[in-house]
């Protein structure tokens, strides 16, 4: 995408959050939040050799929330007109007068606003042409299809681009913004042999171009990934070793995450209440929580409140350290906002001394597990059942494919279980965290 600039420079949409700011204040506003976006992009997908979509996106918008002492309106737009704006903000204002007061409502504390906004390198364009991006994305899924010749069909390869500015203000005096940028790989293929019919695929997700694996990788990878699946089989119910795949993992961190995360715990829907100081999980859990990773995709110097953020230790030894606040739940439990209004930012969990290689060896004979099907966790008990699809092992060595089955524990024990981490760590996403190996997890045919 060859980048022809954006409407307004970051610099004219933060006057515009501040000048929102004005508009709500004379309106009668006691306080004030506004954020202003635009961002751009490019996503290119091929099928069959065949260019299937060219999509672009320009968007931008204007979101507004208003404080009448403990009452809140909230509206937003897409027109960044003048008119536009002054409507937004009454509409905003409207709303506020008929909502019910809330005790924990408001902006967050003053003494909390980042003062410092470190340059993060979040923002890499990359100007590629729409030829260039077809031409990346056939490259991409006939690397697929060169693996083998049980490759036969594909759900295509897609070369995506995209940036933007956003800019926040509030009746702090607090103004901040900076540009961003996200780019992908990503192809997916099918196998077939007699009667057996499989699918998987890979991608690769950065801030700048250049870090991202090149598309003959992204498509053998696939494609490799495809194959294996080939000619799987059914086994027994059965209690054995799970090792999650890292892609997976970082699922089971979610759920970690999601469990000490504020709106769960004031709502008393996590399985980790009241556990601040306690041990969660095996002594081999450690995770540091770092916004200011050069490059992070989940990198920020201020959480969507504009309170600062900063690396911290969120589980050591098992220990959980802390727990993952914006203002208004950390309001609703007595406790101060951790700078996560919007969400996390970048998980490091420490990886063990063994990588996948060794984590097989290490599990023996268990189950690979590379991809869960459903949302089959309790928030509440913690009760774990997800279908799932891998590949059963023994004696450290990959055996066959396994699909149409079941894995189903607690997550509370699961935790607990924790018997290795791997050094195959990833980074697709604002968890960084290689495969994990679980003790032991009950394993059904479906």
């Amino acid at each position: 995408m060859v980048n022809t600039g954006f409407s307004y420079s970051l610099d004219e949409i933060k006057q515009m959050s501040q000048d929102v700011l004005k508009l709500a204040k004379k309106q009668g506003a006691s306080a004030a939040e506004a954020e202003v976006s635009l961002s751009m992009g490019q996503n290119v997908s091929v099928r069959l050799h065949e260019v299937e979509n060219i999509e672009y996106n320009r968007d931008k918008g204007l979101s507004v929330t208003v404080f009448f002492g403990q009452q809140k309106g909230h509206a937003s737009t897409s027109d960044l007109s003048l008119t536009a704006l002054q409507d937004t903000v009454v509409a905003a204002c409207d709303i506020a007068k008929y909502t019910a007061k809330d005790a924990y409502c408001g902006l967050a504390d003053a003494e909390l606003m980042a003062t410092d906004v470190p340059d993060l390198q979040l923002h890499h364009a990359w100007p590629i042409s729409v030829d260039e991006a077809i031409v990346m994305a056939r490259d991409c899924e006939a690397a697929a299809f060169a693996v083998d010749k049980r490759i036969t069909n594909s759900e295509g390869a897609n070369v995506s681009t995209g940036e933007g500015y956003f800019a926040y203000s509030n009746s702090h005096g607090f103004t901040g913004g900076y540009p961003s940028s996200r780019h992908g790989i990503s192809c997916s293929v099918i196998a077939e042999a007699g009667d057996s019919m499989q699918r998987d695929y890979w991608y690769s997700t950065a801030r700048a171009a250049s870090d991202l694996q090149s598309a003959d990788d992204i498509g053998r990878i696939a494609g490799e990934r495809t194959l294996r699946r080939l000619h799987s089989r059914k086994i027994r119910t059965c209690q054995v070793p799970v090792l999650f795949e890292a892609p997976l993992a970082s699922g089971l961190i979610g759920t970690l995450i999601n469990a000490i995360s504020g709106g769960s715990l004031y709502r008393k829907s996590s399985f980790l209440l009241d556990s601040l100081g306690t041990k969660i999980a095996s002594p081999l859990l450690n995770i540091v929580e770092d916004p200011h990773l050069a490059k992070g995709l989940a990198s920020s110097p201020f959480d969507s409140e504009g309170v600062a953020t900063k690396a911290r230790q969120l589980v050591k030894d098992g220990v959980l350290q802390g727990y993952v606040l914006g203002s208004y739940s950390a309001r609703k439990l007595g406790m101060q906002s951790t700078g996560n209004a919007g969400g996390n930012h970048n998980l490091l969990v420490q990886s063990g001394p063994n990588d996948f290689a060794g984590l097989l060896k290490q599990m023996g004979t268990g189950l690979l597990v590379t991809e869960l099907l459903g949302s089959g966790v309790n928030a509440v008990t913690g009760d774990y059942s997800r279908g799932a699809a891998g590949f059963w092992v023994e004696n450290g060595v990959i055996v066959h494919a396994v699909e149409e089955i079941t894995i189903a524990g607690n997550m509370r024990d699961m935790l607990q279980a924790i018997v290795g981490i791997g050094s195959d760590v990833l980074v697709q996403g604002s968890k960084q965290v290689g495969s994990i190996l679980i003790e032991r997890m009950t394993v059904a045919c479906e």
